[in-house]
């Protein structure tokens, strides 16, 4: 007896040993393989965007791997509303715990830190940055009747008959018509803004009755590929992946028009940072997980992890950037 109860450390401290160097095999992360504070209930992703979006989508795919593994529901609870103000409010001045997170539209946030004069939270000051989710490429599209097949040809078009040509979008100080504004000024352009309530402007670029439209390209892909509407190029850096044989702004001499949908997941400020660094660790792994990103390259969206450090630069620098826009096209809240 004396010697079993004397092996009995010497196993036990074997068998510890074995489950730790094995849980990696087994897909079994620290947090998962430790009894842990946070989480130990539902994590809700308050988003502002459309139920049934492809930004929704990203959002449900995302929660869907997370719920995976971090052993707890994650949901999505859409808050869609002035503009994207609603649900950043809401998580503003959640409490600081871990469980109400902002699913956030970083360029529409970014953007109404200048359109609006007073906002009821800063974006800088009230989140606590986590990590990028990634972006959708933005396209440019025209009706199928419109004579150019180019960005160059249209911008011909455009500068030899000021004012012929409009320009849709989903409603004033919105990405839409600020990418609108970005294009008129770097091409020395003069086209009508035609802006409409939500994407009620679609039929109206198909029949040609509004000229072009900026917006997310995931939504357009049928519509381009059965030849109802025509993308001249995506206003991103680099070629869609989805798209692939469509130029960029870049490419065809436009640099400076870059407008993408950007996603971000922020915290309210005052979270933990051991919650910030866990949160950032699994959404990093899920955005890194090939069965997530094949799921969504189908779509046209790019997921793309960042660290809260990348993140906060990366507000800072948004909001710089669609400042400059708003100031030089005089635009101000309706």
């Amino acid at each position: 007896m004396k010697v079993a109860n004397s092996l009995f450390p010497v196993v036990l401290a074997g068998v510890t040993l074995a489950v730790l160097l094995i849980a990696p095999q087994l897909g079994i992360g620290t947090a998962r393989a430790q009894d842990r504070a946070y989480p130990t209930k539902a994590i809700k992703f308050t988003t502002s965007l459309a139920p049934g979006s492809s930004a929704d989508g990203f959002a449900r795919v995302v929660a869907e791997f997370l719920t995976q593994r971090l052993g707890q529901p994650v949901v999505v609870d859409p808050r869609p509303g002035a503009g994207g103000n609603l649900a950043a409010e809401i998580v503003a001045k959640a409490a600081p715990d871990g469980y109400t997170l902002l699913m956030s539209s970083l360029a529409s946030n970014a953007i109404n830190a200048t359109y609006y004069s007073k906002l009821n939270y800063d974006l800088r000051r009230d989140f606590a940055p986590i990590s990028k989710f990634g972006q959708i490429a933005n396209g440019f599209f025209v009706g199928p009747d419109v004579p150019a097949n180019t960005l160059g040809e249209f911008t011909a078009l455009a500068k030899a008959a000021p004012g012929k040509y409009s320009c849709a979008s989903a409603g004033v100080g919105g990405l839409l018509h600020l990418t609108c504004e970005m294009y008129k000024k770097a091409a020395g352009l003069q086209i009508l803004h035609v802006p409409y309530k939500g994407a009620a402007f679609l039929p109206d670029v198909l029949s040609g009755r509004v000229t072009l439209v900026f917006d997310n390209i995931p939504v357009y892909i049928p519509l381009v590929k059965a030849g109802k509407i025509k993308i001249l190029a995506v206003t991103t850096p680099r070629r869609s992946p989805v798209l692939p044989d469509v130029p960029t702004t870049a490419e065809a001499g436009l640099p400076e028009l870059d407008s993408r949908g950007l996603f971000a997941l922020l915290a309210p400020a005052g979270t933990p940072n051991e919650i910030v660094q866990l949160l950032n660790r699994e959404v990093g792994a899920v955005l890194n997980d090939n069965a997530l990103r094949e799921k969504l390259a189908q779509q046209g969206i790019e997921p793309e992890a960042s660290s809260p450090e990348a993140l906060k630069d990366l507000i800072r620098a948004e909001i710089a950037k669609w400042a400059r826009v708003i100031k030089e096209a005089g635009i101000r809240a309706e």
